[in-house]
């Protein structure tokens, strides 16, 4: 049976759901072998009892000084180090801004291919195929890894992770890693937004471009998506207007999400954004032009003003919490 490690993600002090997702797909690759969960970092041995709770069999925990912040060395010698001593068959890393960066570093050092924003796997016999999107989204393709280690990057908010149980145990060791001529070093993090919902992990998003005109109009949306329970994003064009902050953007060259529901405020469609966004599971448009191609990948659309119909659905929605 094989042995799969999943790097775990703290953010905030919190493990990102997508570590829950990735323990998910390691242990469908397993077939009933083990799966080692990594923590690295400030407060992660006091997280680790999660990921056993999650579906990980044991816990590997360091918190190194020097990897209390993401740095691109100190996490890839990191993981290295694990990889040389547990010697798995496979290794899931969540598809997030850190995972981006530090999978192909640790691809390349190991010489090892890399499966890139898997968004499903499926075990064939011997094989683990990986379904990812390309052109955008416009397409998928599936990929096997035919030779050396199972490695891959999982995309947020795509594999269900297992039903969490309180009762399941497990051990948790701490490693002693050595980390060594770091380039880098983080004596600060400065963050621009707001605390809440991670864009990236959301269930509901309310987005605006725009059409929102003016940052006093996302008012407005953080309204609804407070109704919800949901996050803020926005599309380039907003951002380019000095609406809000480019953490919120979503679309080809900001965040891709895929939350249960997306609702567009003020956005035409343009397919940058479009290839942010395509694959929520539900798509709801509010524009005054009933000709804008976001319409044309919208479940459901009302054309109309976003100032007249948004405060409607925050009072219907407000109205429906209280019932």
């Amino acid at each position: 049976m094989p042995k799969v490690l999943v790097l775990g993600e703290i953010r905030q002090g919190e493990l990102r759901n997508v570590s829950f997702e990735a323990i998910a797909a390691a242990k469908q690759v397993a077939k009933g072998g083990e799966v080692v969960g990594l923590l690295l970092g400030e407060n992660a041995e006091n997280l680790a009892k999660q990921m056993i709770q999650y579906g990980a069999d044991r816990v590997l925990v360091s918190e190194h000084s020097d990897l209390q912040a993401y740095t691109p060395d100190g996490f890839t010698q990191a993981v290295l180090q694990v990889v040389e001593s547990e010697k798995p068959e496979g290794l899931f890393i969540g598809h997030t801004s850190i995972g981006k960066d530090l999978a192909p570093r640790i691809a390349a050092k190991l010489k090892s291919g890399l499966i890139s924003d898997a968004v499903n796997l499926e075990v064939s016999g011997d094989d683990v195929v990986f379904t990812r999107p390309i052109y955008s989204g416009k397409a998928f393709e599936k990929k096997v890894v035919t030779d050396g280690l199972l490695f891959g990057t999982i995309r947020p908010n795509n594999i269900n992770p297992l039903e969490k149980d309180e009762a399941r145990s497990g051990d948790i060791t701490l490693v002693d890693l050595e980390i060594k001529n770091l380039r880098t070093i983080i004596k600060e993090i400065v963050r621009k937004t707001a605390s809440g919902i991670d864009l990236s992990e959301a269930k509901i998003i309310v987005s605006g471009g725009r059409g929102v005109k003016s940052k006093e109009g996302f008012k407005v949306l953080q309204e609804l998506a407070d109704a919800l329970g949901g996050a803020v994003g926005a599309s380039r064009g907003a951002c380019d207007a000095d609406f809000c902050d480019y953490a919120m953007q979503i679309g080809q060259t900001g965040k891709v999400v895929t939350p249960d529901l997306y609702i567009a405020c003020g956005i035409s469609g343009a397919i940058q954004h479009v290839a942010g966004m395509s694959n929520s599971k539900v798509i709801v448009a509010i524009n005054k032009d009933p000709e804008a191609n976001i319409f044309s990948i919208a479940e459901y659309g009302i054309v109309g003003d976003l100032f007249e119909v948004v405060p409607l659905l925050v009072e219907e929605f407000k109205s429906v919490a209280v019932n």
